[in-house]
């Protein structure tokens, strides 16, 4: 049994995590929803001992383990699947970058994760609320081989410390469509995963599982998030910012829009993947309980998981 009673977590005098509490039993899943800089992450860093709580507990099987380093949590089991790491490849060397990305590779590392998610960032409008979504970034035919690599390179650097690169294609950034998925697998080296995110590219206009079928051997992880067609066409209509279509209730659990995700975990199955899947859904808490959407998209996807089987 893992308790977390109670903790308040902090980034020097920022006061990220306020009392917050849950409890996962053996055997259980429990989901983590929220927005963009809820504290999902720093949640599960307080859990896993790299930011520990300055108040409250963390107790595994009754003992506190709140005061524990990393390593001594990672043995006993708690494992951190990864973590965002927002990268500005277009604007520095791959030797900087990977300065850059330092503290959170180690932790990663230390803490047993083999897949960092990996999203370059420079410019992009998915975090402001004022910018439709269509005024995004874009590379310029010139700058996609520098960039892929680039990309390669830290790639194979992460890759050295037992961390696959997982590239999380995402609105608003300069990697969003199908066909600029399939330009950046084409010039990037293998050791480059993808992230597939079954919710951003349906936003983005594409097949899932069409996108899924063509890149399946470079798959590292896998984000599984629905979309409501609704709310999607209405943003595409009104040119929405992402922000703005995700308070909307653009995306929701599996289960719950028009992704396919049997088709989906059929071609994941034919690969054979073998790394997370990740029940994914921003979506505002006041509208959609997030303990009762966190069970719907987890036993959508493990019937779907168990039938396959994956």
């Amino acid at each position: 049994m893992l308790e977390v009673e109670d903790i308040h977590t902090y980034y020097g005098e920022s006061h990220i995590l306020h009392g917050v509490s849950l409890r996962v039993g053996a055997g259980e899943a429990v989901a983590l929803l929220g927005r963009n800089g809820a504290g999902k992450t720093t949640l599960i860093r307080s859990v896993a001992g790299f930011t520990p709580p300055r108040a409250g507990r963390v107790r595994l099987d009754g003992e506190a383990i709140h005061a524990w380093p990393a390593h001594r949590i990672a043995r006993h089991g708690l494992a951190l699947v990864s973590g965002w790491y927002g990268a500005e490849l277009r604007t520095r060397t791959a030797a900087a970058e990977i300065r850059a990305l330092a503290d959170h590779l180690a932790l990663l590392a230390d803490l047993g994760s083999t897949v960092l998610v990996f999203a370059e960032t420079s410019d992009s409008v998915q975090g402001r609320r004022e910018v439709p979504v269509s005024r995004r970034p874009r590379l310029a035919e010139e700058q996609w081989g520098a960039f892929a690599e680039r990309l390669t390179e830290v790639a194979e650097h992460t890759r050295a410390r037992g961390v696959r690169l997982a590239y999380h294609h995402h609105m608003g950034t300069v990697v969003e469509t199908a066909a600029e998925i399939d330009r950046l697998m084409a010039l990037s080296g293998e050791a480059v995963g993808l992230l597939l995110d079954t919710g951003h590219l349906t936003y983005a206009g594409a097949d899932p599982a069409a996108v899924a079928r063509r890149h399946a051997g470079r798959i590292a992880h896998v984000h599984c998030k629905d979309v409501r067609p609704a709310v999607l066409a209405e943003a595409r209509r009104r040119d929405r910012s992402f922000l703005d279509a995700v308070v909307d209730g653009v995306f929701t659990v599996p289960g719950d829009g028009a992704v396919d995700f049997g088709a989906v975990v059929r071609v994941l199955k034919g690969a054979g993947y073998a790394g997370w899947l990740i029940v994914e859904a921003e979506q505002d808490p006041a509208k959609a309980d997030p303990l009762t959407y966190a069970r719907k998209g987890f036993a959508h996807l493990q019937g779907l998981a168990s039938a396959a089987p994956l």
